[in-house]
């Protein structure tokens, strides 16, 4: 069966540049069995209630500016799944959590980055699912739950954020041998806590880890992971790491 997965996206960039990343994501994703399907949360899809990503052909949407014009070029063309996003939405519905599908929405860069490097044939196909982030992350793990059983069904599972998220404090001229120690202790609590499946204190992240806003100003980057630890079980550190200083790129999985 496969596990559900949480992936720090990182910067655009990543495409491109894929660092210790994109190994790591490519070796992960040669190491499980081919998915069906895959079913992504993305930090760049926040919505007021729960949907589905309904479009059967998804334009690769560059929702971000200000970076190179190689990165603007690059394509992601996996197919959507409309059945799948409507037999989802009501899976969400029948738990008690009301779910619709938009037919318009493309693929945002919390999808497409990581996915170029894990799968880049692009011949999986793809749905999303928006994340309600003033909800919190006890939601987010209900959800995650509630979709646990895709699992079974060789659907592949992601919440793709970031475990530190800060941009107004990132140092674009660190090397990837620079870490600041705010950073840094966050993410090893967050990853104790993780071990531990101490769920209360994931929950309140914000008022027991160290640095919590500092970390995630907002926290809708964070939240997928709680999904993805919702899906699953059983946390494993797949890659961890920094990169400008201060923007965690770790990677977990849940079997």
């Amino acid at each position: 069966m496969l596990p559900s997965l949480y992936i720090s996206h990182g910067s655009p960039m990543l495409a491109l540049e894929p660092g210790e990343s994109g190994p790591a994501l490519k070796a992960l994703a040669d190491s499980l069995p081919h998915p069906k399907a895959i079913l992504v949360v993305s930090a760049h899809w926040e919505s007021n209630q729960l949907l589905l990503s309904g479009n059967p052909h998804p334009e690769t949407w560059h929702d971000f500016y200000g970076f190179p014009p190689p990165l603007y070029a690059v394509q992601y063309p996996a197919p959507g799944a409309p059945q799948l996003a409507e037999e989802i939405a009501g899976l969400l519905t029948e738990a008690g959590f009301p779910a619709g599908v938009d037919p318009e929405r493309p693929f945002d860069h919390g999808t497409w980055v990581p996915l170029t490097l894990m799968y880049p044939e692009a011949d999986i196909p793809v749905v999303q699912l928006s994340l309600p982030s003033r909800l919190g992350p006890a939601f987010q793990t209900r959800i995650g739950r509630a979709l646990a059983s895709l699992r079974e069904r060789d659907i592949l599972l992601i919440g793709s954020g970031s475990i530190t998220h800060n941009l107004g404090e990132l140092d674009w001229r660190a090397g990837p041998d620079v870490v600041t120690p705010w950073a840094e202790e966050f993410r090893d609590w967050m990853v104790k806590r993780l071990e531990a499946d101490d769920e209360a204190a994931l929950h309140d992240y914000r008022s027991l880890a160290p640095h919590a806003a500092r970390n995630h100003p907002r926290d809708e980057h964070l939240l997928p992971l709680y999904f993805a630890r919702g899906a699953g079980n059983r946390f494993g550190l797949v890659h961890s790491g920094f990169t400008l200083g201060a923007l965690g790129m770790d990677i977990y999985r849940f079997d």
